[in-house]
């Protein structure tokens, strides 16, 4: 007998629906599963058949052959175990056919037949949603995080036996119910990081502000003990909360990596990652031989915070390049082609040579010339040309490291943010792939980062002594447009140009 059931894998951040047909036929008794499975899916052989018979059911001792279609599709991960098992009962007159249809089916199983939670459900869910599906079956502890999807009946059970018994009377199970996410500004932030513990540095706390603003790529440079990392990981203490939309996207990217702490509840805090500069190439961008999304995706929406930048091998960084560009990284292997987004604020910090004290005013350097322009070899300038912001972050004054008073709390240069945010957004409203200024193209800057004969005359002298690209002339003006929005000008004027252009100054520093 011929039996179909519903499950789905992953491809990226999104889903597609794979059936499970099983049929079970006269032959030597066996199991045989084609459709491309990779060794997790082949060992679902020996889970489902211990978990059928520790939950009281007859495993068919006949001939089973089990197809997961498209074939073409690669299949990975043990969440087919559970449709794997319901499509058995139903072939051998087990289990009602007559629903089998309606819903999509995931989970592992254990040999006693309790369902374990998988990754990758929410994009799952949704996907089961757009399908048309009546409704998904998960265990039970994926449960809350299906129901993240809005509109879709999402049902939680322990056990393959409770499964079965839905099926026989789907109408008699209330599916799970969820509290509606709710993300907005008045989140509370996290109190354990805040600017105000930051000594001076007024020129590192202004960039942050800017960065912050306007999405702008980010690097600090300067002796050690400066300040740099400390700067840079209280930058997510004056970002805007993530927008239900972008939590979903966010979430959609955990969940496929496995890394949901909290099944159920949505990332609501932008993430920020820190890779060792020890870090491989695929790690950053992804890949593998199943995709799976790397750190620049998994800070999509947030920041990727690279420490010691000039200790990554160059190579490596090479990776980012493309991705800091197009807001996506497209991981090609031989059977598919993955799209992840990743549209991310880069923020490095390095020091200005091996030895970490040229240009300090209290400790000479010992590096060679030769040696610095080794240093700063590793990074190309097509790189540099994408960070926006390089600022050189000096040694604190000894009456600096010894004041009292806190500076700027997070709270009060967060407010500023926020309106520099809400004039670019209500500025982009008829743009609905805009979020901040930094991602902003050349048909948005010539639209609205007109700039009067001084500003001209001033960005002109300023491409010729610093011998700016094309890229890096763009990445002034977009700067100097969030400079403008911050001073709540609707025009970009020759002040804020010649702050924007300060922030080039690194470009080609040896």
């Amino acid at each position: 007998m011929l039996a179909r059931i519903w499950s789905a894998s992953l491809l990226g951040i999104n889903a597609i629906r794979v059936g499970v047909e099983v049929d079970v036929s006269g032959g030597l008794p066996g199991i045989i599963i084609v459709g491309l499975p990779d060794t997790a899916v082949q060992e679902s052989r020996e889970r489902v058949r211990a978990a059928l018979r520790n939950s009281g059911y007859a495993f068919p001792m006949r001939r089973v052959v089990i197809n997961l279609m498209p074939a073409d599709l690669r299949k990975e991960g043990p969440s087919f175990d559970l449709p794997i098992g319901l499509g058995i009962l139903a072939a051998s007159d087990q289990l009602d056919l007559t629903h089998l249809e309606d819903f999509l089916f995931l989970g592992e199983v254990s040999l006693d037949g309790v369902l374990h939670p998988v990754s990758g459900v929410l994009p799952i869910a949704a996907t089961a949603l757009k399908l048309g599906f009546k409704g998904i079956v998960v265990p039970q502890a994926n449960a809350r995080e299906a129901a993240v999807v809005s509109g879709l009946k999402v049902y939680g059970f322990e056990t393959v036996a409770q499964v079965a018994d839905f099926l026989h009377q789907p109408d008699a199970v209330a599916p799970f119910a969820a509290a509606e996410p709710q993300i907005g500004d008045g989140e509370a932030l996290n109190t354990a990081l805040d600017l105000k513990d930051v000594k001076g540095q007024a020129h590192g706390r202004r960039a942050l502000e800017i960065a912050a603003a306007g999405g702008h790529n980010l690097v600090f440079v300067g002796p050690p003990g400066s300040g740099k990392t400390m700067l840079a990981r209280r930058l997510p203490t004056i970002l805007p909360t993530l927008s239900l939309n972008e939590a979903l996207e966010v979430t959609k990217l955990y969940s496929v990596a496995g890394l949901l702490k909290e099944r159920g509840t949505l990332i609501r805090s932008r993430p920020f990652r820190s890779p060792h500069h020890s870090a491989s190439g695929p790690a950053l961008v992804g890949g593998g031989s199943f995709p799976r999304p790397g750190e620049i995706s998994l800070a999509h929406h947030g920041i990727l915070f690279l420490d010691e930048l000039t200790e990554f091998k160059r190579d490596v960084l090479e990776f980012l390049r493309q991705p800091l560009e197009d807001g996506f990284v497209n991981i090609a292997r031989t059977r598919q082609s993955v799209v992840f987004p990743a549209q991310f604020t880069l923020v490095a910090s390095t020091n200005p040579c091996p030895c970490g004290y040229f240009g300090d005013t209290i400790q000479a350097c010992t590096c060679s010339p030769r040696q610095r322009e080794s240093y700063w070899a590793k990074l190309s300038g097509p790189l540099m040309d994408r960070i926006d912001l390089q600022v050189s972050v000096s040694r604190l004054k000894p009456s600096e490291l010894t004041q009292v008073s806190e500076g700027e709390p997070s709270e009060a240069v967060r407010s500023r943010v926020l309106a520099g945010r809400k004039a670019a957004s209500d500025r982009f409203r008829d743009e609905p792939q805009l979020f901040c200024n930094a991602q902003m193209q050349s048909r948005h800057l010539r639209q609205w980062c007109r700039l009067d004969d001084g500003s001209r005359q001033l960005l002109e002298a300023a491409i010729q002594r610093l011998g700016l690209s094309a890229r890096a002339t763009d990445r002034i003006l977009k700067v100097g447009r969030t400079i403008a929005d911050l001073a709540q000008s609707e025009t970009i004027q020759t002040a804020h140009i010649a702050e924007a252009i300060q922030y080039r100054t690194l470009d080609r520093m040896q």
